[in-house]
C-alpha cells in the first residue's frame, strides 16, 4: 500500500510537470506548425491557446481511460463507494496533477484566462479528489465525473476556430458548434439522472454511513456545485448555438432570395 500511495504521488507530479512543458514549450511548438496563425496571435490569446491545447490532451487522455474503467472495472462497478479503486486513483492523480498546474498558470496569467468560474471548479474537484486518493472512498463517482472531459475539445476548438478568425457561419465552426452543444449534453447534462440515482441507491446504506461526514460532504456539494455550473454552461452553450444555426439559415434564405431576384 505504501508503494501504491508513492506511485499515486509519483503520478500526480509528472502529470504536474507534463503539462507545464506541454504549456511552455510543446504547445507554442506544434501549434505553429500546424497552424501557421498561430504566429499572428497577440501574447495573451498565445498564452490561452496553449493553455486551451493542454487542456484538450488533458482531456482525451483522462476521458478514454474513463471509459476503459467504467467498462472494465468491476470492483469499482460493482461497489461504487467501497471498490478497490487502484485505476481509478492512477486517472485521478493524473487530473489532479493537471488541475494545480491549471490553476498556478491562471493565477500567474489572470488578466488572460484569468476566470472565477474556473478557480471554483477546479476547487471544488480538487477538494473532492483529496477524499479519492487520501482515503481511496467513492471511486465509481470520482471516475464518472471525468466523463465530462469529453466535452471539452470541442469547446477549444470553438476558441481557436474564433481567434483564427473563422466565421461563426462557416460550416467547421457550425459543425463544431453542434456538436460541442450534443457532446457536452451527453456527458454532463444527460448522464444526471444515472449519477444522482446511483448516488441516491448508495444514501442510507451500511456503505453510506461508513464515509466519513467529510467525504460524504465532500461528494454532495462538490457534485451539485460542478452540475450547477454545468447547467448554466449548457444554457449558454445552447443560446450561441441555436443563434449561430439561425443567422446561417437567414443568410441561405437571403441568398436564395437574391437569386431569384437576379
Amino acid at each position: 500500500m505504501e508503494f501504491f500511495n508513492q506511485l499515486i504521488l509519483a503520478v500526480s507530479v509528472a502529470s504536474f510537470i507534463t503539462f507545464q512543458v506541454l504549456f511552455h514549450y510543446l504547445s507554442s511548438w506544434v501549434s505553429t506548425r500546424v497552424s501557421p496563425g498561430f504566429k499572428k496571435l497577440s501574447e495573451k490569446q498565445k498564452i490561452e491557446w496553449n493553455s486551451r491545447t493542454v487542456s484538450t490532451f488533458h482531456a482525451l487522455v483522462v476521458g478514454v481511460f474513463c471509459l476503459y474503467i467504467l467498462h472494465f472495472d468491476d470492483a469499482v462497478n460493482e461497489d461504487p463507494v467501497w471498490g478497490d479503486p487502484a485505476l481509478v486513483k492512477l486517472n485521478v492523480a493524473i487530473t489532479t496533477g493537471y488541475l494545480i498546474s491549471d490553476l498556478l498558470l491562471i493565477f500567474y496569467h489572470w488578466k488572460a484566462i484569468g476566470d472565477k468560474f474556473f478557480v471554483v471548479h477546479h476547487l471544488a474537484a480538487l477538494y473532492a479528489y483529496y477524499y479519492v486518493l487520501g482515503q481511496g472512498l467513492l471511486p465509481y463517482f470520482a471516475n464518472f465525473r471525468l466523463l465530462a472531459e469529453f466535452s471539452t475539445p470541442c469547446v477549444n476548438q470553438r476558441w481557436f476556430f474564433e481567434v483564427l478568425g473563422y466565421p461563426k457561419s462557416s460550416k467547421p465552426n457550425i459543425a463544431n458548434g453542434v456538436m460541442m452543444a450534443v457532446i457536452f449534453f451527453l456527458v454532463r447534462i444527460a448522464v444526471m439522472p444515472i449519477y444522482y440515482e446511483r448516488m441516491f441507491s448508495i444514501y442510507g446504506t451500511e456503505a453510506f454511513y461508513r464515509l466519513p461526514f467529510g467525504g460524504r460532504s465532500a461528494w454532495m456539494c462538490s457534485s451539485i456545485c460542478l452540475d450547477v455550473m454545468n447547467v448554466m454552461w449548457m444554457h449558454r452553450i445552447a443560446r450561441g448555438c441555436y443563434r449561430v444555426l439561425r443567422y446561417r439559415k437567414k443568410t441561405e434564405e437571403d441568398a436564395q432570395q437574391n437569386g431569384k431576384i437576379d
